[in-house]
């Protein structure tokens, strides 16, 4: 994987068919605040041609609807922020293949997402979402409820001890002390369905996991305020109303999608389709 400060552009998509403003904002006000470029990306899906059927007009219409979405959106953005370095791609490809592919040199890749229940999601043959979330090489941040609203400033980072965990605290770190915002932690302990040992222990174990985790970001980061916590329920409910008036809830996610590109973990699915803030997914360094 390309090392982080190397990744020196965030990419976001841009579906014609749909308001491309709330992810268009979310990717322009990143970049603005780290100083980086923007790239806009429409996939076209290339020409479908039988004896029977030859779709040649309909993909013409669609890099026409692509090219003039680039156009305003571009024209938009730098209205947004002045100066904010714009790029455009129109790019002849299906959807997950050519956008999870920038994933690769991006610092960030940015989608709308039109929040579908789970079945509309993993079975609508426009969907982009869980897949190139699934396959992505940088973090994916999705952005898609218009009526999220924030109050104090602060993210929600979940961890659970994992390798993908740490990078999403690194990640939500970095994003806290760049909007200058506050970080809530947050382990959610799930009781087991039989509990071997006392409610206390498995609290005092997540205690200290989240102890250990989190421990020298506050000395690498000392304008962010930290705080723990330990909520008990089922990680998605917990996480999801945490963030509900968040900047964004991060989560790592571990390994990569099954050769389809559509296999989650249960948690990160879950928020893609419960949490009102945008949900930024962090691969395993």
């Amino acid at each position: 994987m390309m090392a982080t400060a190397e990744r020196r552009e965030i990419v976001v998509g841009i579906d014609p068919a749909r308001d491309w403003h709330l992810p268009l904002a979310w990717a322009s006000d990143e970049a603005h605040h780290r100083g980086i470029g923007l790239r806009l990306v429409v996939a076209v899906p290339p020409p479908h041609r039988t004896r029977q059927v030859d779709d040649t007009p309909r993909v013409t219409a669609l890099r026409q609807a692509g090219s003039e979405a680039l156009a305003a959106g571009h024209e938009w953005a730098r209205e947004r922020h002045l100066g904010l370095d714009v790029a455009t791609d129109l790019i002849e490809g299906f959807p997950v293949t050519a956008i999870g592919r920038l994933s690769r040199h991006a610092r960030l890749l940015v989608l709308g997402s039109r929040h579908l229940s789970r079945s509309a999601e993993l079975f609508s043959a426009g969907s982009t979402v869980v897949p190139v979330t699934a396959q992505a090489h940088c973090p994916v941040v999705v952005v898609g409820n218009p009526e999220h609203t924030t109050q104090e400033p602060y993210l929600v980072v979940g961890i659970d001890g994992s390798e993908s965990s740490n990078a999403a605290l690194a990640l939500a770190f970095e994003e806290a002390d760049l909007r200058g915002a506050a970080l809530r932690a947050i382990a959610v302990w799930q009781p087991p369905v039989f509990l071997l040992h006392d409610e206390e222990v498995a609290l005092q174990a997540q205690r200290r996991m989240l102890s250990e985790a989190t421990a020298g970001w506050s000395q690498k980061y000392p304008d962010v305020v930290l705080s723990h916590e330990i909520p008990i329920g089922h990680p998605v409910e917990e996480l999801a109303e945490a963030g509900e008036h968040a900047l964004a809830v991060v989560v790592g996610r571990r390994g990569r999608g099954g050769y389809s590109g559509m296999r989650l973990g249960s948690v990160v699915h879950g928020l893609l389709h419960r949490a009102f803030c945008p949900v930024i997914t962090v691969p395993a360094e």
